[in-house]
């Protein structure tokens, strides 16, 4: 990695900022590596940085995440306290002489005139004098305009002339004896990025990861805490950084405000623009007949359109039709000429209804503009990624371990975009469905990027292969059965798979069309003897049965007219992992019913939210009793030394809130060093294993005002599987 830093910015240099109000220093707090991190600083020495270090300088300077771990990559690549505190402070202080605050434009201008020179932080952007015949640039902070620029810069940054880039300046003032010569001039240029990478090294280095701990190294990399997401929601975050690593890749994702769906493509890489939705012209992003010069997709790896839904904003059609045939050949024209460019297309939006609505009166485009809603645009769409699946970023999301230096895992997913993994999959399976070239396309470009993103040394088992395959089957089945809803002249068709030489076709369904089949209009049961198919709840080959009526994970409503929906039912359940709409009620509400006598069984009530989780348990109980009944739940748990005062007192105190009511709840402890197995038992013949207990929910805000704190439909699951015995 480049070790060139801003000169005169050394830890041992003196430098003063350039206002006397500076922002209050930015103090790294001191913390045990984990076992995680330990293994990333052994094996990326130099290459990695303590993500909190990012956020924490990002409150005092708004710069893109890739710059600010440039200077942290130079002075904090370090697992040594010492050595963080004092590169944190030389880090400090070079943002604070060089980088340009707005505010505090014209002071800058007055420093570089007293001094003569001065280096400066900023976007700088590059175009043609076409009468002068040479280039000018601008500064984005600084707000300097026509400044020359030499033609070996624009040459070798050609990213200056297309939405600029950050870069470290040395910027001179003299009086010239031309009046209309810029008294600005720029002495030298340097993007902000590492110089470059050792791709074996990288495979080497990969090699020792599990493929869980990988995904937790990227998730940590990316800003986040691994601990909160399940596998699921990991590949729901990872597939973000397929338009990086995978050539003319086009993803959609729309979904609840606030999820972080744009952060990736603004703070993560600097090969990727990110352009609100109603500012993008046909010159801007292809080419401009009058001048001649190429758009955005000439330059950037990826163009991410954020704010892409809206019915009010103004959509040029033939914009959308020039997209159209770039998004399916990688083509677009200037006159007679035919051009090509290898950008991927990422389209970000915000839904205002939920999915349930959508199902039921429309469907999953609905947020677009109407002129977008084409179902030959949207066949262009490689993936649709769920947005309502991701959670919506809180504080604790955040991490505070070691990850990559962005800008380092960033010419890693540039290198990898030489590389192809779209065939890796038909070593071991074959689609069995009949599928369109389009359908095709969409999956294996979706499987080659995840792919390359975690196992990037080829060191996939056949079981994660499946995995990553039906997970990429899904996104563009999603495209496929919503397209389905607005143009009837497509063709409907499952997506199903076979390993080769054993097992039965799997055909994929959405977690969607499982939670919803009632909504599900353009819903088919899968084939005769293959069982269906959601992507993403295992490391193992995952996967959930086909609805039908009288499994126990089929809502009410689709259940056969002829039966009684309250009739419990022996059977077995999965709850994927990332879903919504589940609640205890739906969960245990038809085997606890007509009960006296309850059992629990489950040795992790221990902390503060378990104890909660069993009080709403209690609750579907005490609605399931009649008036003047009564109900015994009795809890069977275990405790340790750090949690068992507390748990004690929880406990004690759902005894006394329930005292008088319609459940009569005890418990007492089991200290069997064997118990580990958690069910709930009844006297009327029903024993219920649950694999995780009550603990089947992801961390939800608790606010006062949270919905999910008050309605267990609306939270994200963890996954789990519940087993329904008559005794």
């Amino acid at each position: 990695m480049n070790t060139d830093s801003v000169p005169d910015s050394s830890p041992a240099a003196t430098v003063e900022p350039l206002s006397g109000a500076a922002p209050e220093p930015f103090v790294a707090a001191q913390r045990p590596l984990s076992a995680l991190d330990q293994k990333i600083v052994a094996h990326f020495p130099g290459l990695v940085v303590r993500k909190d270090l990012t956020n924490g300088l990002k409150q005092n300077a708004v710069v893109p995440t890739y710059v600010l771990e440039y200077l942290l990559g130079q002075h904090c690549a370090s697992d040594d306290n010492a050595v963080i505190k004092a590169g944190l402070e030389s880090v400090q202080k070079i943002l604070a002489k060089h980088y340009v605050n707005r505010n505090q434009a014209q002071l800058v201008k007055s420093t570089i005139k007293e001094k003569g020179r001065h280096k400066v932080i900023d976007k700088l952007t590059v175009e043609l004098n076409d009468k002068g015949g040479f280039y000018e640039a601008e500064f984005n902070n600084l707000g300097l305009k026509k400044v020359p620029v030499s033609d070996d810069f624009v040459r070798r940054y050609p990213k200056l002339l297309v939405g600029g880039i950050w870069c470290i300046a040395d910027v001179t003032y003299a009086v010239p004896e031309d009046p209309k010569a810029s008294p600005w001039q720029i002495e030298t240029l340097k993007p902000i990025q590492v110089a470059s990478v050792d791709y074996a090294q990288f495979q080497k280095a990969r090699a020792q990861f599990t493929t869980e701990e990988w995904m937790d190294v990227l998730m940590q990399s990316m800003g986040f805490n691994p601990a909160m997401f399940g596998r699921r929601a990991k590949l729901l975050t990872l597939i973000r950084l397929i338009p990086y690593c995978e050539r003319n890749y086009n993803l959609l994702e729309l979904g609840p405000k606030g999820t972080g769906k744009s952060h990736i493509f603004s703070e993560f890489s600097p090969h990727g623009s990110v352009i609100s939705g109603a500012e993008v012209t046909a010159p801007k992003l292809f080419v401009s007949n009058a001048s001649g010069k190429i758009g955005l997709v000439g330059y950037w790896d990826c163009v991410c359109f954020d704010e892409f839904a809206g019915k009010e904003k103004k959509v040029d059609k033939a914009l959308v039709d020039i997209m159209k045939n770039y998004m399916a050949n990688r083509t677009f024209s200037r006159g007679i000429e035919q051009l090509t460019a290898e950008a991927s297309m990422v389209f970000m939006g915000n839904t205002k209804k939920s999915v349930p609505y959508m199902l039921k009166h429309s469907h999953f485009f609905e947020p677009l503009h109407e002129k977008y809603i084409d179902s030959a645009f949207l066949d262009r769409i490689h993936s649709y990624n769920p947005g309502w699946e991701v959670a919506v970023i809180r504080h604790e999301l955040f991490t505070e371990g070691y990850g990559f230096v962005v800008d380092y895992i960033a010419e890693i997913l540039k290198h990898l975009r030489t590389e192809d993994f779209t065939g890796v999959y038909k070593e071991d399976f074959e689609i069995t469905s009949e599928v369109s070239t389009r359908d095709q396309t969409g999956f294996e470009k979706t499987f080659s990027g995840l792919m390359k993103i975690l196992h990037p040394h080829g060191g996939a088992t056949v079981d994660e292969i499946e995995e990553l395959l039906a997970f990429a089957m899904e996104g563009r089945r999603r495209v496929r059965e919503h397209i389905l809803r607005i143009d009837d002249t497509f063709k409907p068709h499952d997506f199903t798979y076979q390993r080769k030489g054993e097992g039965e076709p799997k055909t994929v369904l959405t977690p969607e069309e499982q939670q919803y089949p009632a909504f599900s209009g353009a819903y088919r049961p899968p084939t005769a003897g293959a069982a269906a198919v959601r992507a993403g709840d295992g490391a193992s080959a995952p996967g959930v049965h086909a609805p039908a009526a009288g499994d126990a994970s089929v809502p009410a409503a689709a259940a056969a007219d002829t039966e009684n929906p309250l009739t419990p039912k022996a059977g077995h359940l999965v709850i994927p992992e990332n879903s919504r709409g589940w609640t205890y009620q739906r969960i245990f509400a038809n085997h606890l019913r007509g009960a006296r006598k309850i059992s629990v069984r489950d040795p992790y009530v221990r902390t503060f939210f378990q104890a909660r989780n069993f009080m709403e348990l209690l609750q579907v109980v005490h609605d399931l009793v009649s008036e003047g009944d009564e109900v015994t739940v009795h809890l069977v748990t275990q405790s340790d030394m750090d949690t068992c005062v507390k748990q004690e007192e929880n406990l004690n105190q759902l005894v006394k809130s329930f005292t008088g009511s319609r459940v009569a709840f005890s418990w007492e402890y089991d200290h069997n060093p064997h118990f580990h197995a958690r069910s709930i038992t009844t006297d009327h013949g029903w024993k219920i294993t649950i694999d995780r207990g009550l603990d089947i929910f992801q961390r939800f805000d608790t606010g006062a005002f949270s919905l999910e704190q008050a309605m267990q439909e609306l939270r994200l699951t963890r996954g789990a599987e519940v087993n329904y015995v008559k005794l």
